[in-house]
């Protein structure tokens, strides 16, 4: 029986269609396909605040993106401690990092977000400026959570997937052709292809193991013509030093042959101004709280040892006591940062961290979190603190209703500062402090020059130092250049770091902010974004077109009055 002539007809132009398709496939032109099968157009490593707003800009310019991160909590310090917002000027932050502060602000006009305490009881002035702005409907304080809330929320807005316990094999993980990556491979085997990728850890994993040029510890004064760089013996900017103390770094007080207290280095410390390869201390910045019944009291570590802690014995007989504080945050909580010569600051301790491999940087954590859990239990227990600081401190606690699957400890340390990237352009203290013009700014910062302490020695005179702890403040926001976050074109064309920046120890001390790393981290997005859309290098993107779209999305690329004082 014959078929019906429309059948038939049907039917043969079923056959010319998926013969034209598989045409169109071998030819790589088949409609909705791209020529070259990419994982994404951008690859993101590293989950921190500076990620988020990458890949939110990416997803804006409708580019594919992938965040591949070795963190199971992304956010960075964002949402692990640092709610005390290191600020400045709150007028230069704009864009997606300006939306975070937004969001905080809105979850807290709910009044079931106050659940410890009431609204109207949380006052308060955050490093200079309200924390609470609603002129801008913005808030510069908030809880962990929170802010873990917030990024997963712009994350799931954005349909951005992110691959979590990741690790970059750093060793020979990152495949590179002709001046560019081409490839990340993970420790499990995975490989992740793209057109650009972004270096958002803050140690410079990616960076360093794509053989981009960096640099760890602190510069000469010379190096960059700079004063506030190198060795900075006998600059008290702070009260986190022994000054007039005098205490003996001696087992036996004076006595130089019954060895040397612990935590306290018999190295050199070296001349004023001259390099080395220390770096600034690393804490956690807990969240704690007094409020009944959300207070899990301070435990003694299994290897806790009293005699590390004999030296903050002697600070309390001279007479010091300020060991525990912090920034207030909302819900009866507080950011607890280091205070005084010996406190969270571990100092010393950190100095292979920057380029240690995985193994050894899981060693150093653990001592971190041993030496910082051993001294709470100290403050808290050893007769030699006043009883009425010990009273004090054991209505403390961690917050029970934070970080409640790492039992209640933050989940990344501060790495205030790890590797550097020697890029296109190297940012010092003279262009934060007004000294030299930034002609290609891609954002602002206005945060003190701000470096924690970076060694513990002893004087010539036989006492024990802290050296490193600098604030130096500028006389106005500035701009931060372009070149800061792009490698020299000749060494990888397309790789940009948004957080291990390219600039001097000095001047990452006030680039490396939170809100500084969101802007920065919007802005690389755009470039990539840019690149992708004209097919050009990074580098041959004109910054004309850069800045106009920069600002066009709410980047602040300058400001007016020049001559506002920033706060500390």
């Amino acid at each position: 029986m014959k078929k019906p002539i429309h059948i038939v007809k049907i039917k043969l132009n079923q056959i010319i269609v998926f013969v034209l398709f598989s045409f169109l496939l071998q030819l790589g032109c088949a409609p909705s396909e791209k020529k070259e099968s990419l994982d994404a157009d951008v690859i993101i490593y590293g989950g921190t605040s500076a990620a988020i707003a990458t890949a939110v800009q990416l997803k804006r310019m409708d580019k594919s993106v992938l965040i591949v991160c070795p963190e199971k909590h992304i956010g960075g310090l964002s949402t692990s401690g640092l709610g005390f917002t290191d600020l400045g000027n709150k007028s230069v932050i704009g864009g997606i990092s300006k939306e975070f502060y937004q969001r905080v602000y809105e979850h807290y006009q709910d009044k079931s977000a106050w659940n410890w305490q009431p609204r109207n009881e949380y006052g308060n002035e955050g490093q200079g400026t309200t924390a609470i702005d609603d002129s801008l409907k913005t808030m510069w304080t908030f809880e962990p959570h929170v802010a873990e809330k917030i990024f997963e929320n712009m994350v799931k807005e954005n349909k951005i997937k992110v691959l979590r316990n990741k690790w970059l094999n750093r060793e020979s993980g990152v495949e590179l052709k002709d001046g560019k990556i081409i490839s990340i491979t993970m420790l499990d085997g995975e490989k992740y292809k793209g057109k650009v990728f972004i270096d958002a850890t803050y140690e410079g994993d990616l960076m360093a193991a794509a053989k981009v040029n960096y640099h760890v510890g602190r510069e000469a004064n010379s190096v960059y013509n700079e004063q506030w760089n190198g060795v900075q013996k006998g600059e008290y900017h702070h009260s986190h030093n022994f000054q007039q103390l005098n205490i003996s770094p001696y087992v036996i007080p004076g006595d130089s042959t019954s060895g040397v207290l612990p935590r306290i280095s018999t190295e050199n410390p070296g001349e004023n101004g001259t390099g080395d390869h220390r770096v600034q201390a690393y804490n956690y910045r807990l969240c704690t709280t007094n409020a009944e019944g959300n207070i899990v009291p301070f435990e003694k570590p299994e290897n806790y040892d009293p005699a590390q802690y004999e030296l903050l014995r002697r600070i309390f007989r001279g007479g010091r006591t300020s060991m525990f504080g912090g920034g207030k945050i909302p819900n009866k909580k507080r950011d607890v940062n280091n205070v005084g010569p010996f406190s969270s600051d571990n100092i010393g301790m950190n100095y292979e961290y920057p380029e240690a491999s995985y193994e050894k940087r899981k060693e150093i954590l653990d001592e971190h979190i041993s030496y910082h859990k051993g001294l709470l239990y100290f403050w808290g227990h050893d007769e030699s603190v006043p009883e009425r600081l010990r009273v004090n401190i054991k209505k403390w606690g961690l917050a029970k209703d934070e970080f409640i699957d790492n039992n209640h400890w933050p989940y990344q340390i501060y790495v205030r500062e790890a590797r550097r990237m020697v890029g296109d352009f190297v940012m010092t203290e003279n262009e934060i402090l007004g000294k030299k013009e930034v002609t290609k700014p891609i954002g602002m910062g206005s945060y003190t020059m701000d470096s924690h302490n970076v060694q513990r020695y002893i004087t010539k005179e036989g006492y024990v130092q802290n050296e490193g702890d600098l604030g130096v403040d500028a006389d106005a926001s500035y701009q931060i250049h372009l070149g800061t976050i792009l490698p020299k074109k000749e060494e990888c064309k397309n790789l940009i770091v948004p957080v291990a920046v390219s600039s001097s120890h000095i001047a990452y001390g006030s680039i490396r902010m939170e809100p500084v790393f969101m802007i920065l981290g919007q802005s690389a997005g755009t470039l990539a974004g840019m690149a992708l859309e004209e097919d050009k290098s990074m580098y041959d993107i004109p910054f004309e077109s850069l800045s106009r779209q920069l600002r066009e999305d709410g980047q602040i690329l300058e400001y007016e009055p020049q001559l506002e004082k920033i706060s500390e």
